[in-house]
């Protein structure tokens, strides 16, 4: 495990999906404003950080790959910050800019450690075909590269029909086709038909198979469900304190308990989870190998407040802490 750590040094992932800004105002209430009863929040300080498949990158980074970053962010402030956001990560991208729809945007506004509300700027409509096809054209130079892709998927319309005809048939065309994940979002479960590996967690694989996943047996019959569904290839379904179950396919179901010793936070544990799952794969980890250190990464992050990476180093030492990863097979 732990060599495994270390040949993820420098490994190409290639990113693609919805890249989000995450807007913080933290203040304080002191007062209910005299126009409606709502609270007025004094803002105190505010900040920015990459949501969406700019986390997944940042993860991939922080445990020593080399990701590639490609997103559509909108030609005003918000598309702006998130380049920044990129130059100060020295993350590699390719962001193409469409001046017909805003950077996605989320903005919380905390107080006295409390959310507020939350403000949603976005337009979760498809691409324009003119971007398509400046994406593909793209693609096509440069994903050969790549012995890994994610699909970030959070509904904000970068994965749609058209998108996901375009690679599929991009894909057919390479004779070294790269492993495709997908994190993925309920409104296009149908469009992952045929993908390599699907890393839901217990609710989205429950609203994916039309049943309510609380059990092992629940989770074995949303595993079959979703195999019918959508005929992918593998299925990793992440079960929170009750750490992941690994299909390899509809027969062979591996239980991998978690590793975290303390949870304070899960936001972004799924990114955490993708992206090294994904950048162990291109390092040429087996699956099951795999999604044990991305397990051990997972319970690094959570055991942090808000979107959180773990280290290469904080992985080393995590999987020297086992002198075995107990798996069990369902």
């Amino acid at each position: 495990m732990k060599e495994l750590v270390r040949n993820m040094a420098g490994k190409k992932v290639m990113i693609l999906g919805d890249l989000m800004l995450d807007h913080y105002m933290v203040g304080s209430v002191e007062r209910i404003s005299p126009e409606a009863p709502v609270p007025v929040v004094r803002v105190e300080r505010e900040k920015f950080l990459m949501g969406g498949a700019g986390n997944v990158a940042m993860n991939i980074a922080a445990l020593g790959g080399a990701p590639m970053l490609v997103g559509v962010i909108g030609d005003d402030r918000e598309g702006d910050e998130l380049k920044t956001l990129c130059e100060q990560a020295q993350l590699s991208v390719n962001l193409l800019t469409d001046p017909n729809r805003p950077s996605t945007k989320k903005t919380r506004i905390i107080a006295q450690n409390q959310q507020i509300c939350r403000v949603d700027s976005e337009d979760s409509g498809p691409l324009s075909e003119a971007l398509l096809d400046q994406l593909f054209k793209y693609l096509q130079a440069e994903l050969q590269q790549y012995p890994v892709v994610i699909l970030s998927d959070y509904g904000k319309g970068f994965i749609s029909a058209p998108f996901m005809d375009r690679l599929n048939a991009l894909l057919e065309t390479m004779s070294r086709r790269p492993l495709v994940l997908v994190d993925p979002k309920i409104v296009n479960y149908d469009l992952y038909r045929g993908v390599d590996l699907l890393t839901p967690n217990t609710k989205e694989a429950g609203e994916g198979a039309g049943i309510l996943v609380t059990d092992k047996p629940s989770v074995l019959r949303a595993g079959e469900a979703l195999f019918r569904r959508l005929d992918c290839k593998h299925l990793l379904i992440t079960l929170g304190p009750d750490g992941m179950a690994l299909f390899h396919d509809r027969e062979h179901i591996q239980h991998i308990p978690t590793f975290a010793k303390k949870v304070f936070d899960v936001t972004g544990a799924g990114d955490t989870v993708i992206g090294a799952l994904g950048l162990a794969l291109a390092s040429g980890a087996d699956l099951l190998s795999a999604c044990t250190l991305a397990n051990h990464a997972a319970g690094i992050v959570v055991g942090q407040v808000g979107a959180a990476t773990a280290s290469a180093q904080e992985l080393l030492e995590e999987v020297e802490c086992h002198s075995g990863h107990p798996v069990s097979t369902w």
